[in-house]
């Protein structure tokens, strides 16, 4: 089966697209016709020129093809994961922790992942923070000083036009207490087209310091054209960081969680997080356990380079907010006094004496 590139570059947006690319069987089209009545589907010339049709485990597939799984959820699974509405002072601005909040600037992606935590939230038609909903936010974060980062997210901010960049850039300029400007973006690897030397430019918000959190999942998304588009991003003075999910059927075994970190760190990037699977509706053939999580980040230890090391993250549900849950290598030391045993990466154990 041959995979027809979208015409002009445009996204599929609907089963029928996708049947007729042959990314997905005609057999399924009535039952992913439901999945893509209740999420959002978009799948770009990228990423469509990745999936191996022939191969029913595709990867990258798995991340962005519906599935009639979706249609299950179970009774733990929430609209809003990881609460962010609680924490919603504004429309637009999610202030769950002192120093930092988030901007959500659109509801839109160029891509939707099928695992994605505002799968409920995000789409098509949802309005950007624009007029007096920007003006509130922005005053919002203006009027709070122990705001020291903001984090642009979405939606993806990326799908932006570098006027509307420069424009929330200046405004963020204007605030003297926010010290460090965050962008959370999967446009680098599903739509680098859209990177330009400009747009980078367009990101830098001065007198601030300035991170782009790349997400990928999987190491073949690092393409020759996304390398170009996260180079295009490095070169012009961003720091760059990692964004993964632990998938089932994605990433889930030591031979593509390590090359995944080894593509982000040979790329400039630095891996961040590494999130467990929120608990998101019609998610949980994505998930695996968290033990099964920590043994598969505990074989990255001492196997691969330390700048290869993310963090597991887990994002509470209801909004508690986010814990590390690595895996431990040590243990004993909680007694005052007593001897700790240190885990080797080959699993030998060694004491270590008390102060």
């Amino acid at each position: 089966m041959t995979v027809h590139q979208p015409p002009g570059g445009q996204p599929l947006r609907s089963i029928d697209a996708l049947v007729e690319a042959g990314l997905t069987a005609l057999a399924r089209r009535e039952a992913l016709q439901e999945v893509a009545e209740r999420y959002a589907v978009s799948v770009t010339s990228a990423v469509a020129g990745l999936i191996d049709p022939n191969d029913a485990a595709d990867p990258i597939a798995r991340q962005f093809i519906p599935d009639a799984a979706e249609l299950t959820t179970l009774p733990q699974e929430l609209v809003d994961p990881i609460g962010d509405d609680a924490h919603s002072p504004v429309e637009g601005v999610v202030h769950r922790y002192p120093d930092r909040a988030l901007l959500k600037l659109v509801h839109a992606c160029p891509v939707y992942c099928r695992f994605c935590f505002r799968r409920e939230m995000v789409g098509p038609g949802g309005d950007a923070l624009t007029g007096q909903k920007l003006d509130a936010a922005l005053a919002y974060l203006a009027s709070h000083p122990e705001i020291w980062e903001v984090i642009m997210t979405g939606g993806d901010p990326f799908i932006l036009s570098a006027r509307r960049v420069r424009e929330v850039a200046k405004r963020l300029a204007g605030i003297p207490h926010i010290k460090v400007a965050r962008w959370h973006t999967r446009v680098p690897v599903v739509d680098p087209g859209r990177i330009t030397p400009d747009y980078a430019r367009a990101l830098r918000i001065p007198g601030k310091a300035s991170y782009i959190a790349i997400h990928a999942n999987h190491p073949r998304e690092f393409t020759d054209d996304a390398r170009a588009a996260i180079a295009t991003l490095a070169d012009a003075g961003h720091v760059l960081l990692s964004q993964s999910v632990l998938l089932k059927g994605v990433n889930a075994d030591i031979e593509t969680l390590g090359a995944l970190m080894r593509a982000f760190v040979e790329n400039r990037i630095k891996p961040y997080y590494l999130h467990h699977p929120d608990l998101a509706p019609g998610t949980s053939h994505f998930r695996l356990t968290l033990e099964e999580g920590q043994a598969l980040v505990k074989s990255l230890r001492g196997n691969l380079s330390g700048l290869c090391q993310p963090t597991y993250i887990l994002d509470i549900p209801g909004g508690a907010g986010k814990i590390p849950v690595g895996p431990a290598f040590l243990s004993g030391c909680e007694t005052p006094g007593a001897e700790a045993v240190a885990e080797d990466r080959h699993g030998g154990q060694h004491v270590y004496p008390p102060a």
